[in-house]
Order: C-alpha cells, then structure tokens, then sequence
C-alpha cells in the first residue's frame, strides 16, 4: 500500500487552517486513510488527535479530538471531530465498570460544544492511550490474517515484534481499559492488533501513526501475497452464467417482506461482477469458503454474518428457478432464526430483525447486495466484495476462523451499532423503483423530483441524450448521482426497451413503477396531416406506451409484489382540438391500452391509471417538448407573446391557476403509493376543463 503523505500537501493544509494546528494535520492524514477502501468502507474506523485548548475563559484545557458518528474519513471536515475533556476522560478508568449508556452520557456532557456529532464508541481507547495521534482501521489485509487459524502467530511473522495483540473484545469501556494495560505492559509497540477486529497505530504526530499504519499493512499484503505464490493455482470451475432478468426479479421477490399489514416492503438489489468475484464463485470450494462468517463484526449490521450462496447452475425454467430460490431463502430464514432463538435463550429478550441475507452469492452472476435503500445495497455488496477478495487471499495462509455465534449476536443487538443505521420513519416509496419515459421534458422533471422526494430509486429514458442528462443533472444535484439515472431508449423499439429495463434490473433488481410519459406532438389538421408524420405519433405516443408496459409484465409478474403504471395521458382523451388529430388519437389509443392492462394485470396485483395533464409549458428552465411544437402556433392565432400564452391557459381554467410539472408529480406519487385500492382511473391534472371531465 502507497505511503501517500505529502510534506508539501500537509503544509497547504496547514496554511488553510482555520484552527489548531494539531486538528488541520488530523483532518489530512484522515482522510488519506478514508480514500483506501482497502483501510476503511463506509464510516468505518476512526481516528483522533490530542491537543490543549484555551476555554472561553482563557483557560488552557487538554481536549480529545475524535471521530464523530456518522462522518467519513473520505471526506471529514474539522467539524466531524468533536472536542472533549481529555483529562475527565482519563478519570473514567478507575470505574469498574460502565454500562453503554452511561459512556454515552460522559460524552455527551464532557463535550465542549453541545452541538457536536456523538464522538466514536471507541472515544475511551484513544482517551486512555497516551499518544498524540492514534489510527484504527478494519484493513482488509489486517483482518484476514485476524481471521485464520493461528492468526497471532502468522500475524507476528507478517507484522515483526512491535505489535501487540488482543483476543477480540466488544468495543466500549472493557476493551479501553484492555487496551491501555496491554500498552502499559509492552510500551515499545508501535500498533496493536485486536483480532477480528482490525489495528490500532500511534505516534506522537500525525505523519508517524498514519506511516506506521500504512507499513504494517502493507506488511499484512506482502505476507498474503507470498503465501498465494507458494499455493498451487485453484482451477476454477465453468460457469453458465444465469439470466439476470430471470434470476434477480424473482430474489427481489422473495428478499423482500411482507410488513404487519400484508403489505410487501420492496429490497433493492445491486449486482457486482468484476472478474475477480466471477473467478471467486467458480472456485470449486467457493461455497465453503464464501458462507464463513463476517471479517469484523462491525459489518453485520450491513450483510448479517453469512451470505446466502445460491447456485442456481443450469436451472432455466422460470417456475423451477422460483421453487429454487424459495428454498435457499426458506432455508437461510430457518437457520438465521435457530441462531436468534439460541442466543435469546441465554442472553435475554430481543426484538429480532428480519431473518433475510443482506448478500447473495451467485456463481456465474457475482455478488447480490440487498438493502432498503440503494445506498444499504451497495454498501452491503461494497463489503461483500472486500470480503469475498480477503477469503480468497487468505485462503493461501490458511484456514478461515470466524468469530463464535454469541460474539456476532452481542454486535449485532448491540444498540449502539444498531444507531448507526438511524431510525427515521421510511418515506413512502423507499425501495422502490421507478422508470420515467419522457425523461427529458419539463413533466419528466416534476414526476421525477416528486418519486425523489418520496424515496424512490428513480430511472429517467429519452431518445435524445442532450435533453435528458439535462434533467437528471438538474435532479442529481438535489438528490445525489446514485438515485437518479438517465437511460438512453427509444419506446418504439422493443429492443431498446428491453435493453434498458435490463440495465434497470443489473442495478436495482427490477421494478415496482412504471410511468410511460414520452411524447411527440405534430400541429396539422387531417386534409394536410402526411402519414408518416401521423405514424411516427403514434409510434412513440401509443406504440411506445404499448412497448414499455410489454416490456415491464414479466418483471412485475416474477416479483410477485404487485406495480403500479400511471400513464401521462392528456385532457385531448376526453377534449380534443383542431388540428391536433395525430397527438389526440395517438393519446387516446394509449388512454385506452391503460385501462386494458388494468383489467389484464390486476391479477398480478398491478394496478393501472391515467394522469391527463394539460397546459405544462416548462419546470426549471426546461421546457416541453409538446409546448416547443405546438405554442409558435398558439401565440400567432390568439396574437399573445410566451407569458401572455400562460396567462391564456391559466384564466380558461375553472380554479384559475397555473398548472405545474411538480402537480402531475404529485398524482405520480398519489398513485404510486397506493393509499387507495384504485386501477383504471383516470385523474385530471389541469385545474378543471369542464370538457375534459372523466366520463
């Protein structure tokens, strides 16, 4: 691993600084450390730096500065480490005991601002041991060595002498005063190992505990890497690769449970398949080796101790490829609940999570994370990969050794690792995914942020690129990149599609609401309307519904959990105009397929509606495609400039007002959230037009 401190960067640093010297130097070496998923995933680890401190009174006062809940090395700003009496701190070692509760509490009432991040649960190891500067990773190379058969004794050969090392102990109070007498014992040492667990580096500055850190891990890499020369190369096996369009609608399917209600709670998969984890799972023994428990415990909360590994090799039916993961999954629930059952039985009451894998293991696929939310998918699949990559390595050094049952469950239900996923009341349409048509225009853009708001994973398509990476631009830097996708398609082509939906699949596991929003519009009336133009309106404006609704039945059907379809249909359905004939009869042809796949798919729980929208002219600084058309001609025949056009719409409707993007998103997500037993309905979004009424 590269030593990547810069004397010339730390200097930069320095000048920036906008506070003590000792937290600038803090914040950079972190952060060198955060940038290697290697070292640290998710919020993982901590660090901290010692430094005295004039009070508001102008007294000096030692201060901790230590890693706050909830930050991340990557990315840590000085505000991410909160400041506490160091010297009260050190007084909490002469207690016998502590409970977690009241450890939380002396932080919290020792910190010098009230408003500052919880500090780390491992606040009173860096308090208790001496130095300026100390560095805790979970280093994937650290772990692996803290996870074999023999693991002191290969770690001292890999490491050398000045390392200490402690059997694993729940972090908290027991294991700070573990650790200052283990260093009191062997002062001369420059890191301590805490197997299971990960290593702890120090030094009187900064630069010191970050190098000592980046050498023993290195040491680690070095070590693993010979042991993998001098074992005979593993012939992996060959693999069919299964059908993920297949395969990963119906595990979404059975991952994802039912809530007290009968209601179904929709799981997002993420699917990882870097050549070096395909290679992993065509191992011969990768079942074996892979289904062995967690690196450190700090990763149950995210993956649970095992995966589930589902070899579904040469299964292509859909029904047998369904009867097999029912098994698998069936079997992983009855063994996750014997495991809760047993631990209950002797350590007391608990209120059990759910019984389902977090990482699915599918040779020929790759890794399957499962999570709520698309970021608990992909941090369960990040630490899955690191996972599946360390077992391998180790797997030259020597047998695996994983941590007994009641270590994993005591982290597990531990409440403070519990806090780390935060306990917010989930948003209606948390994981759920959406795809959009239409995805470059002014209602895509509503539709979109209103699914954003409400928690879904949304997916927005448009055959030109330009307008549509416009807008998922424009909802990305609200929402974040992971939330929002743009997808290149063209809904008269089924090919194109499929192929989309198939993307839609790989990265979340399938689909739950489809909104066909795309549409053309062509001004002409029919003595001078040319064919092909009338053609190519109805292709994208009822073919294109046709296709994506198509395309969309079998990944409802294979989930099992029901769907919803909201069509952008029009006020033209009911209240067509002149010279409009090609948009109006496309638009009807497609109002009237909605509510042919209300009647077909309401046995699949899938419900159908109708949104007709009028008179949406732009949202944010894009405007509508269909308005880019028709409004030239509008102004010229009633003689009105753009806004003059608007104040047109706005005063012909019953209430008087203007008619936003953000209003049809709302129906999207009236619909979506199925708050009524509703399907073949049709809402009018256009501030009342008598003409357009649903009848």
């Amino acid at each position: 691993m590269k030593n990547r401190f810069s004397a010339e960067e730390a200097a930069r640093c320095l000048g920036r600084a906008d506070g003590p010297a000792t937290l600038a130097m803090r914040v950079y070496t972190s952060r060198l450390i955060g940038q290697e998923e290697s070292l640290v995933l998710h919020g993982g680890g901590n660090t901290s730096a010692k430094a005295t401190v004039n009070t508001i009174l102008g007294e000096p006062m030692e201060v901790l500065y230590i890693k706050g809940s909830g930050w991340d090395l990557a990315t840590i700003e000085p505000a991410g480490f909160p400041a506490l009496d160091l010297a009260y701190l050190r007084k909490l070692r002469a207690l016998e005991s502590l409970t977690d509760k009241e450890m939380v509490n002396q932080f919290r009432t020792h910190l010098l601002d009230a408003s500052s991040p919880n500090p780390s649960i491992e606040t009173l190891v860096h308090a208790f041991l001496p130095h300026r500067f100390i560095d805790h990773t979970h280093a994937d190379a650290i772990v692996t060595l803290t996870n074999l058969r023999g693991g002191e004794t290969k770690l001292r050969e890999a490491l050398g002498e000045k390392i200490a090392i402690l059997p694993f102990i729940m972090p908290g109070f027991p294991l700070a005063k573990a650790m200052v007498e283990l260093y009191e014992k062997q002062p001369e040492v420059e890191a301590i190992i805490l197997m299971h667990h990960g290593i702890f580096t120090f030094g009187d500055d900064a630069r010191t505990a970050y190098g000592r850190m980046i050498d023993y891990v290195s040491r680690a890499e070095t070590f693993l890497a010979a042991a993998a020369k001098k074992t005979r190369a593993i012939a992996v096996k060959a693999v069919t690769t299964p059908d993920l369009e297949l395969l990963l609608p119906l595990l979404r399917g059975a991952l994802s449970p039912a809530d007290k209600a009968g209601s179904r709670q929709p799981m997002l998969l993420h699917l990882r398949q870097s050549p070096e984890v395909l290679a992993a799972l065509a191992r011969p023994d990768a079942e074996p080796l892979f289904s062995t428990g967690v690196l450190t415990p700090d990763h149950v909360i995210r993956t649970k101790n095992y995966p589930l590994f589902l070899d579904v090799a040469g299964i292509t039916d859909e029904a047998a490829m369904a009867a097999c993961i029912a098994e698998k999954v069936a079997a992983y629930v009855a063994d996750y609940d014997a495991y809760f059952a047993g631990q209950v039985a002797v350590k007391g009451t608990r209120v059990r999570l759910d019984s389902l894998p977090r990482v699915v293991l599918v040779p020929g696929l790759g890794i399957v994370g499962v999570g709520a939310s698309t970021k608990a998918a992909r941090i369960a699949a990040d630490i899955a990969e690191h996972t599946v990559l360390a077992k391998v390595a180790g797997a030259a050094a020597g047998p695996y050794k994983e941590l007994p049952a009641s270590a994993i469950f005591d982290m597990e239900y531990w409440s403070l690792e519990q806090a780390k996923l935060g306990q917010a009341n989930p948003l209606p349409l948390a994981g759920r995914v959406a795809l959009v048509t239409g995805g470059g225009g002014a209602i895509a853009l509503g539709i979109g942020r209103k699914l954003l708001e409400a928690g879904a994973r949304v997916f927005l398509t448009d055959i030109d690129q330009a307008r549509l990476q416009t807008v998922c631009d424009k909802l990305a830097a609200r929402f974040g990149a992971a939330r929002v996708s743009p997808l290149v398609m063209d809904v008269t082509d089924g090919a194109s599609v499929r192929a989309a939906l198939c993307t839609v699949v790989r990265d979340s596991g399938g689909l739950d609401i489809l909104v066909p929003n795309a549409g053309i519009a062509h001004v002409a009336r029919l003595e001078a309307l040319d064919t092909a133009r009338f053609q190519q309106v109805m292709a994208v404006n009822c073919l294109g519904v046709f296709e994506v609704i198509k395309a969309a039945v079998p990944l409802f059907r294979r989930q099992g959990m029901g769907g919803q379809i909201i069509i952008n249909s029009s006020k033209n359905v009911f209240d067509p105009g002149p010279a409009f004939g090609a948009y109006s009869a496309s638009k009807a042809g497609a109002h009237q397929l909605g509510k042919i796949a209300a009647l077909e798919l309401a046995e699949f729980k899938v419900r159908v509606n109708m949104i007709n929208a009028d008179a949406i002219f732009d949202a944010d600084g894009v405007s509508s495609g269909l308005w880019d058309v028709v409004g030239p001609d509008r102004m010229r025949a009633r003689d009105l400039d753009p806004e003059g056009l608007k104040e047109y719409y706005r005063n012909r409707n019953l209430l008087k007002t203007e008619v936003l993007a953000d209003h049809v998103g709302n129906g999207v997500v009236f619909f979506a959230s199925g708050l009524t037993p509703t399907t073949g309905a049709t809402l009018p979004v256009d501030g009342g037009i008598p003409a357009a009424f649903p009848r």
